[in-house]
């Protein structure tokens, strides 16, 4: 056979459905970034307190992380791409009406309620599943690439959504955010698939056998339970496990000291030192693009270290960052400052990987996607209450020192924590 004779390569299904699930998380990241841009002008307009809008803000967190563990059972229940396009269509009404809202509790629904759900049945948990399903070889990876999009998310949205608030009014941002939501859904709904057996196929990398070759996940044959039912199950009998309580507490920190602290608060605290909203707006962005590197590596890290370890040294340096932080911040990006942006973009989500490794190796790939629902629910639930806890130390502190060094304090025990976690190979889930 010639060169010419050859037959040309198919791209394997899992690239297409893998770029797709980028797409939305990208775009997940970005409705949820956008809060952070928003608090100052929303103040502004409506005369709310810095407790007021955190508030909605925790709220917002809270519920994406609650709705994790459920989302991720209804997705193994009624299939991946109906709920993803459902929650697209949640976020584009909850950020569309917020252009007529005119009271806090209108706030705290659309934000909190609306876009809560929408984004919490987009959020990791959603790309775990898919890289758990789709992939065998180079799933580490895949997961690396997924966390990354939350960083993404952060590049391209919270420059524009900083530049829309402060030109032409909030307003716009958010119909920015309620557009690309409606647009996103035609594309997820012809791409996506809830598994390789749905097309005829295997994951990517997995031996091409029939049902139930390693690496592929069928939505048929699980146990046609409710949703709720499926995840309050999966808590009960996970709960027994002490490591299940290790990822619970060190995830709730790890969402403590990024999206409820840094994802809420970073523009705030650096408007209070002086810096301009969107100086620190494209800060945020940056930490983005560094962590883009970082959980991608960090994915890479995951098919080769231990994932004990590599928790370890994320939450100890995390920690010692945030310890450094009140200290950076002025009106002006130093050396020092860009150097904390550098170090704390590499780490921001990088502790995503290994833990969804951890969840697969100690309770096994099927039931994996609905205990990491329900780890991510402890993430959000921490960043909600780090959210609250922030404004009211800035309302009755008069500015954001306590915050700064609680959340450094929290990283450092949750590296330790970490390292009591037992070995467990995962032949043995």
């Amino acid at each position: 056979m010639t060169l010419t004779e050859r037959p040309a390569r198919r791209v394997h299904r899992a690239w297409w459905v893998a770029a797709v699930t980028m797409a939305a998380l990208v775009a997940a990241a970005g409705f949820r970034s956008s809060t952070g841009a928003l608090l100052v002008p929303l103040e502004e307009e409506f005369g709310w307190s810095r407790a007021t809008t955190s508030g909605a803000v925790s709220l917002n967190l809270v519920v994406y992380g609650l709705c994790a563990p459920f989302a991720a059972a209804l997705m193994e229940r009624f299939g991946v791409r109906r709920v993803v396009a459902g929650a697209l269509v949640l976020v584009a009404a909850g950020s569309g009406l917020t252009l007529v809202m005119t009271s806090p509790w209108q706030l705290w629904l659309l934000w909190g309620l609306a876009v809560g759900v929408g984004t919490g049945s987009l959020a990791l948990v959603f790309g775990a599943i898919v890289a758990n399903r789709w992939f065998v070889r180079h799933r580490g990876l895949v997961v690396g690439v997924f966390s990354a999009a939350s960083s993404t998310g952060q590049l391209v949205f919270l420059p524009a959504i900083a530049a829309l608030a402060a030109g032409p009014g909030w307003r716009w941002a958010a119909a920015l955010v309620a557009a690309f939501a409606l647009l996103l859904v035609p594309a997820v709904w012809a791409l996506l698939r809830d598994s390789p057996a749905e097309v005829g196929t295997t994951a990517y990398g997995a031996a091409p056998v029939g049902p139930g070759a390693v690496g592929v996940v069928d939505p048929a044959v699980v146990a046609p339970v409710g949703a709720a039912t499926l995840a309050l199950r999966t808590l009960r009998d996970c709960s027994r496990s002490r490591t299940f309580w290790v990822l619970v507490a060190t995830f709730w920190i790890c969402g403590w000291s990024t999206n409820g602290l840094i994802g809420t608060h970073f523009i705030p605290a650096a408007h209070d030192h002086g810096m301009p909203e969107t100086t620190s707006a494209l800060l945020l962005a940056l930490i983005g693009i560094f962590d883009i590197v970082g959980t991608v590596a960090s994915g890479w890290l995951t098919d080769r270290v231990d994932s004990r370890y590599l928790l370890f040294g994320y939450y100890f340096f995390r920690g010692l960052s945030l310890l450094a932080v009140p200290w950076l911040l002025g009106p002006d990006v130093h050396p020092s400052l860009f150097l904390f942006i550098l170090f704390y973009g590499l780490d921001w989500v990088a502790t995503v990987p290994p833990t969804v490794a951890l969840c697969r190796q100690h309770f096994g790939v099927e039931r994996s996607g609905v205990v990491f629902g329900w780890v991510f629910a402890s993430h959000m639930v921490g960043a909600g209450v780090a959210a609250s806890f922030a404004g009211w130390i800035r309302t009755t502190q008069g500015d954001y020192l306590l915050a700064w060094l609680t959340a450094g304090g929290l990283c450092v025990a949750a590296a330790a924590a970490c390292l009591t976690i037992p070995r467990r190979a995962p032949a043995a889930a």
